[in-house]
């Protein structure tokens, strides 16, 4: 099954992160199609206006092509598929990834145990530190 990152997870990949075990490496690395969300891009901004982050959210963008990643944008089919979501978690930035991955039969890969009651759409990994 294909993947989408979530926010973090893909932040961690583009700085090699220790965070990221090898085998999640692996899994990112050999995955045949691997989506970054608009939606992170997006939380990624905020955050940097806000003084959360810092980054260069051109820089970002560019590694999503750079490390072979495909662009989700977020649709109207998206934004709909949230209806069906039950309100487990309340992030909604979380909660629009969920409605991709659901909508694009995606899995997505997420450290955030939280998102952990929504199943098998969700792939919560431990962190390795």
């Amino acid at each position: 099954m294909n993947l989408l990152l979530d926010t973090h997870v893909f932040l961690w990949f583009v700085i090699q992160s220790t965070r990221l075990s090898r085998s999640i490496y692996h899994q990112i690395e050999t995955t045949p199609v691997v989506y970054i969300s608009a939606a992170s891009l997006w939380e990624v901004v905020i955050k940097i206006q806000v003084k959360k982050l810092s980054a260069d959210p051109e820089e970002l963008a560019a590694k999503i092509a750079d490390s072979g990643f495909q662009e989700l944008p977020v649709s109207v089919t998206h934004a709909l598929a949230l209806e069906r979501l039950p309100l487990h978690h309340r992030d909604p930035f979380d909660r629009i990834l969920l409605a991709q991955a659901h909508a694009e039969h995606l899995r997505l890969l997420t450290a955030d145990v939280g998102l952990q009651p929504y199943g098998p759409v969700c792939q919560v990994i431990a962190q390795a530190n």
